[in-house]
């Protein structure tokens, strides 16, 4: 299969602030952005995510409702991200501003992670094998 797998894809109230987040509290890179429909792409390492306003009109009315409905909502699903330097990725989120879910600790399976939540309340864990 050619190209990513998967690409998940945040919706947001603010997509602004959001990609300033992504990029300045966790050093994702914007790789493409759109000004006509506020559609960002990032990634960090080989890590890739889409944020997507809310308020969307390109996708079927039913469609674009259906996300309109679900903006704000929590849910217990995270993005769980592989980091290279994960101690100074933690320092850098709570830097930048960061609400820390979940402290650094190092787990069973034989990772260290963490987990944060960005401006819209998603969780994103990011781990390290030791």
């Amino acid at each position: 299969m050619a190209g990513w797998g998967v690409i998940p894809s945040i919706r947001a109230r603010d997509t602004q602030r959001m990609v300033e987040f992504y990029e300045r509290s966790l050093g994702f890179t914007v790789v493409r952005s759109s000004e006509d429909s506020g559609n960002t792409s990032l990634s960090m390492g080989d890590a890739r995510l889409m944020i997507e306003p809310v308020d969307a009109t390109f996708y079927s009315a039913a469609y674009n409702a259906a996300i309109h409905s679900r903006a704000g909502g929590s849910a217990p699903h995270s993005l769980y991200i592989e980091a290279d330097d994960l101690a100074g990725l933690y320092e850098r989120a709570q830097v930048g501003g960061a609400v820390v879910v979940d402290a650094i600790a190092e787990r069973p399976w034989g990772q260290t992670e963490f987990t944060v939540e960005d401006p819209e309340g998603n969780w994103l864990t990011f781990w390290e094998a030791r």
